[in-house]
């Protein structure tokens, strides 16, 4: 079930929706059917034995702009 990203295209309002099957999308805000897609941002996470891997944020692991040891995700290893 992909989750999609849109912009109405009447009230200007962004948000994201998940479709079923040949469900149309609607703004959630004012009912409106005309909506720009937008270009989604996922996230990869990968585990490597290998040292060439660089940390991707501040934490090495989801960017927390707190700085390391600042992150609350549990640790995978």
């Amino acid at each position: 079930m992909p989750i999609f990203e849109y912009v109405c295209q009447k009230c200007h309002h962004q948000f994201e929706a998940l479709i079923f099957g040949d469900q149309k999308a609607e703004c959630p805000k004012c009912h409106a059917t005309r909506l720009a897609p937008q270009l989604s941002v996922f996230a990869v996470s990968t585990k490597s034995s290998t040292s060439s891997a660089r940390p991707t944020g501040a934490c090495g692991s989801c960017g927390d702009p707190r700085g390391p040891g600042s992150c609350s995700m549990p640790d995978l290893n």
